[in-house]
């Protein structure tokens, strides 16, 4: 495979007390995206793939906010989350909203082909935190 068609993930960790915005906690491509993503498999964490989302989140740094203008993406994957979440409200404490906000952990892990891409490790302390997979 190409490493312009190598895999790619994002992933992102919300908490309405703590957080502004969902912030990237963890991103890269090819092995490190399929760590990404088996991590928030082996914790049964819900898979979801969306290529225009991962496109507008791939650029983004690891430790910053997600910016304003991709609020409304972001959203729209949290509430289609919360509409399949049937198995994640019998494995894990039901999701609540506060404000129209989730308010527990939640970690966006996004999949993408993209070519240029800043392999990162995901940390220790953050692979406990709920996730989804883009893609």
């Amino acid at each position: 495979m190409s490493k312009s068609r190598k895999n790619k993930a994002v992933a992102l960790k919300y908490n309405a007390e703590e957080d502004v915005a969902p912030v990237v906690i963890a991103s890269g491509y090819g092995t490190i995206a399929e760590k990404i993503i088996d991590i928030a498999e082996q914790k049964g964490i819900p898979v979801f793939k969306d290529d225009s989302a991962a496109s507008l989140m791939c650029m983004l740094e690891v430790g910053s906010n997600i910016p304003v203008e991709l609020y409304e993406v972001v959203a729209a994957i949290y509430r289609q989350l919360l509409e399949i979440s049937a198995d994640i409200k019998n494995k894990h404490k039901p999701i609540e909203t506060k404000t129209g906000r989730i308010s527990n952990k939640l970690n966006l892990v996004s999949q993408r082909n993209h070519p240029d891409m800043i392999e990162e490790e995901v940390p220790e302390d953050e692979q406990q935190v709920g996730s989804f997979v883009e893609g």
